[in-house]
């Protein structure tokens, strides 16, 4: 019987990349799973789903305040890595996004296979969680610099150890082969809510949310909604939650973080979800409003042409201003969309064809 070990960024909050990791433990319930921080108290109800899971923290993970520190103390990934011993393994499955979590070590015949949600978006020029300003800002991209040019390396170099690499989307498969000069395998993410009817009473607002951070360009989002005066709902929690608070008017409502029940119910009650990432990997929660009928007003750009169809599943914005997402609501509210077409596509990206289509690729080539 083969010996399999998952390996994840880390598990300090709850969202695309851990629902993947999720989908993959319940594939492969035995496989222990390493994490570079494993944080319980901060995963709510995902802690839960992963209690019978074996999960290996870093020593880096029991440092305090590890949470914090991992983003500044970042060139210290390649020792948190290297500090497991992976050889009794058969196969590797990694889950890798922001630490660089790929190409380890193993025993004469193993397999690994790395399951990349995107390479480091810090390190190839896309927009990251944080910006700073002033000085703080200046200070940041001098560290990032001297950094980044060692860890740009280390990457590269460990993309080259992965045997096989699946993308989350054709986006993602296009970075793979820009940046690491590799083949991959599109398996889009798994997408699963608590099913609830499509049918619903009453839409009387629109709906945002998910990390709150500085490249999903929240801040366009409320200041256009600003302008237009329509009520909307925001879900989540992140860095620049605060500040979008600071930011917005009357008309929008910050709900912090929801249950899957919640957003469920925040998906079926909304006119329509919007989103404004300029290079989104994929793009989970376009699929989960579409599950939902919710039609989606996106930014033209990235995962989000893989999932949304124009003027049938939701429509897009070429323009990333206030300005541009005003247009595109003003559009939307103009036009007319069918439950059903939403909810259709949504299916595309089930939590079952993401189990069937991995368990046929390992099956295949390991």
């Amino acid at each position: 019987m083969r010996k399999i070990a998952i390996v994840h960024d880390y598990l300090i909050d709850f969202g695309g990349a851990e629902r993947v990791l999720l989908a993959l433990h319940e594939v492969y319930p035995d496989a222990p799973i390493y994490v570079s921080i494993y944080r319980s108290s901060r995963l709510g109800k995902f802690a839960d789903k992963l209690k019978n899971a074996k999960i290996i923290q870093s020593w880096f993970g029991r440092i305090p305040f590890a949470d914090k520190l991992i983003s500044p103390f970042r060139f210290l990934i390649p020792a948190v890595w290297n500090s497991f011993d992976l050889s009794e393994y058969d196969l590797i499955i990694s889950s890798a996004s922001w630490a660089v979590t790929k190409g380890f070590d193993k025993r004469k015949g193993a397999i690994e296979i790395c399951y990349c949600h995107t390479p480091p978006r810090y390190l190839y020029g896309y927009d990251t969680s944080r910006r700073f300003a002033g000085l703080m800002g200046k200070l940041v991209s001098f560290y990032g610099l001297l950094v980044n040019h060692f860890m740009l390396q280390y990457d590269f170099k460990r993309a080259q150890k992965v045997d096989y690499f699946i993308a989350n989307s054709n986006e993602v498969k296009r970075r793979v082969e820009k940046f690491y000069r590799r083949d991959s395998t599109v398996i889009y993410p798994p997408v699963e809510l608590p099913k609830l009817s499509i049918e619903v009473s009453s839409r009387d607002y629109y709906l945002t949310g998910g990390r709150l951070t500085a490249a999903k360009n929240f801040d366009l989002i409320v200041k256009a909604f600003n302008r237009l005066g329509f009520p909307l709902k925001v879900y989540g929690l992140g860095p620049s939650g605060e500040f979008l608070k600071s930011i917005a008017k009357s008309n929008i409502e910050f709900l912090g973080k929801v249950t899957d029940e919640g957003m469920a119910e925040l998906y079926r009650g909304a006119k329509a979800f919007i989103l404004a990432q300029k290079d989104e990997d994929f793009g989970m929660t376009s699929v989960e409003a579409m599950s939902f009928g919710t039609p989606v007003i996106a930014y033209k750009g990235g995962g989000y042409l893989e999932s949304v169809i124009e003027g049938k599943t939701g429509i897009f914005f070429d323009s990333l201003t206030k300005e541009g997402i005003v247009e595109a609501v003003k559009k939307f509210g103009k036009m007319k969309f069918k439950s059903e077409d939403s909810s259709a596509q949504s299916k595309k990206f089930s939590k079952e064809r993401f189990t069937r289509e991995i368990v046929a690729f390992v099956n295949n080539h390991a």
